[in-house]
């Protein structure tokens, strides 16, 4: 069975193409509805944490680790703590988790 990599390559470009033409020609005015307004606000931030949710817990030996690690940041960053400290609190939870668990 032959495969025609450039049917596969057009059908990809087209697709992708549409998906950004389409709403700018499809809607040419503000949009009115609060609802639509808050979903689209919150688009990009699920979007962020849908890729980050499954590296931060496959990243470490122990998944255990990579959890615990996401509730330390959780916590820290909710407390008002900077990105810095966060994450560098984050590498310490792993490396003592794994330190601890994988003797």
């Amino acid at each position: 069975m032959q495969h025609n990599i450039y049917l596969y390559l057009f059908v990809m470009a087209a697709v992708t193409y549409a998906i950004r033409v389409l709403p700018l020609t499809l809607i040419r005015q503000q949009i009115q509805n609060r609802f639509v307004q808050s979903f689209l606000y919150y688009v990009p931030y699920v979007t962020l944490a849908v890729m980050t949710f499954p590296a931060i817990l496959g990243a470490t030996q122990i998944p255990i680790a990579g959890a615990l690690a996401l509730g330390a940041g959780i916590v820290l960053a909710w407390c008002g703590a900077g990105l810095f400290s966060v994450s560098a609190a984050c590498c310490a939870v792993v490396f003592l988790v794994e330190l601890v668990l994988c003797r």
